[in-house]
């Protein structure tokens, strides 16, 4: 199989032997990448599509005869990674991971292949670090070295013909940034670079069976740096979230075709790495030991499991002519078209107030079941009235001041009831005909309602 270097255009598709500043096809400005076509020569001296993994193109199937076996999964050995991928690796899945600097990518991974390398060979690639680095650092965390192989290479050539023998079960590259194909002229860490290494690794991948976690950098808004493509070529997209400066990481699931998305992990980070946390919940619950104006307590879901978490409001006057509306966890578009609903159906404005909403541990809640939750909190440090600490909430509110249900109701009822609380304010069409054991169920149908049933259970 032979490569063909070409240059494309971001904008229109067009290609071109050569670079120029102009595409010649849309007029667009510095629009032309470097990139690499693979063809392979057919009889006659003619050129062919080469498919996907190398493989010839195949006529065209029935669904029905396609063979649908139950995919096969290897546990890594920790339980909230087994979670996210959707119940362990897939032979010749491919993993991107990425997260700030420092948020424990390569110290989750290490752990990984420490636990996995006694029972699957296993390929520690890195580009970024020396051996004697990643060695310190699994000596650090106490890991068995014996069976963990390690890699400083950034020629992603020469990486697969070291994988070609070495042929590992699971392989890690670190990262995904500092990998360079010889093929292309440009630096590592361009598009066209980061693009053609991660083709021939998931080439790979899918030809060997082995299982590879590429790890990716960040950029300052938050995204995978490198080209969007990248985050279609894999089969699975993890994202580690968290400051550095909390003790709890947690890393969801955006993409994954083995599995359900929007799984979450929770880690917390300790001398010896990372140890999952075994009941999530509780750490994301006030350490308050008496109730405090602007706290409430919400039954919300991440992927397959509900969560309790603390939703925390301040209203203040505001001194500015156009007062501020700040979310921290949550949408903000959507804090303020809950203030309008809360002012029209609710009589409460807040034209003249700052407010300022968080969710306590850095969790990030896109659900809309968070909107009762945020009326709430607002109003009890509006009033400065304390909201009673066995309370939870959940609930969707529309623009006409109904409360809407959300789904799973029953499930989340359950979990707060699990964590000793008494009472839950709660949708009426979410509330269950047989009702939840030690817990008080609080149906409402309207902003109104929900507002008197929060203070009468202060």
């Amino acid at each position: 199989m032979a490569g063909k270097r070409v240059f494309v255009c971001s904008a229109c598709g067009a290609q071109a032997a050569k670079w120029a500043g102009q595409c010649g096809e849309c007029l667009a400005w510095n629009t032309l990448e470097e990139s690499l076509v693979a063809v392979a020569p057919a009889r006659g001296g003619k050129r062919r599509a080469v498919g996907y993994a190398g493989e010839t193109a195949v006529g065209a199937r029935r669904l029905s005869e396609v063979s649908a076996e139950p995919v096969q999964r290897q546990p890594t050995g920790l339980g909230e990674l087994d979670r996210v991928l959707g119940g362990g690796l897939v032979s010749g899945s491919v993993v991107l991971i990425g997260g700030d600097p420092g948020i424990g990518k390569s110290t989750l991974l290490i752990q990984m292949l420490a636990r996995l390398a006694g029972e699957h060979k296993s390929l520690y690639v890195t580009g970024e670090e020396s051996a004697e680095q990643i060695s310190l650092r699994a000596r650090r965390l106490e890991l068995q070295l014996d069976s963990l192989h390690v890699l400083t290479e950034t020629s992603v050539e020469r990486i697969l013909q070291q994988a070609g023998v070495e042929r590992p079960r699971i392989m890690v590259v670190d990262s995904i940034q500092t990998i360079h194909s010889e093929a292309l002229q440009s630096a590592p860490g361009a598009v066209a670079q980061i693009r053609e290494s991660a083709a021939q690794l998931v080439r790979f991948a899918k030809q060997s069976g082995t299982s590879i976690f590429l790890v990716g950098h960040v950029t300052k808004e938050g995204s995978l740096a490198g080209p969007r493509v990248l985050e279609h070529m894999v089969d699975t997209v993890l994202y580690f979230e968290g400051d550095r400066g909390n003790q709890y990481r947690l890393i969801r699931a955006i993409k994954n075709r083995f599995g359900a998305v929007n799984e979450l992990g929770i880690f917390a980070m300790t001398d010896k790495g990372l140890r999952a946390v075994a009941n999530p919940s509780a750490i994301f619950l006030s350490g308050h030991r008496e109730a405090a104006p602007g706290s409430v307590i919400l039954v919300t879901r991440e992927g397959s499991r509900p969560l309790l978490v603390e939703v925390q409001a301040l209203v203040d006057d505001s001194p500015l002519g156009n007062p501020r509306r700040v979310a921290l966890g949550l949408e903000q578009n959507r804090l303020a078209m809950l203030l309008a609903v809360l002012h029209r159906h609710g009589g409460v404005p807040m034209y003249d107030q700052d407010v300022y909403v968080n969710v306590v541990g850095g969790v990030r809640i896109a659900e809309t079941a968070s909107d009762l939750a945020m009326i709430a909190a607002i109003l009890s440090s509006h009033r400065d009235r304390p909201l009673s600490r066995k309370l939870v909430v959940f609930g969707e509110i529309g623009l006409a001041g109904e409360i809407r249900p959300v789904q799973n109701g029953q499930e989340r009822l359950r979990e707060a009831a699990k964590h000793g609380f008494e009472t839950a304010v709660v949708p009426l069409q979410n509330a269950p005909k047989k009702g939840v054991r030690g817990l008080r169920i609080v149906p409402v149908a309207r902003l109104g309602d929900a507002i008197e049933a929060f203070f009468s259970e202060a």
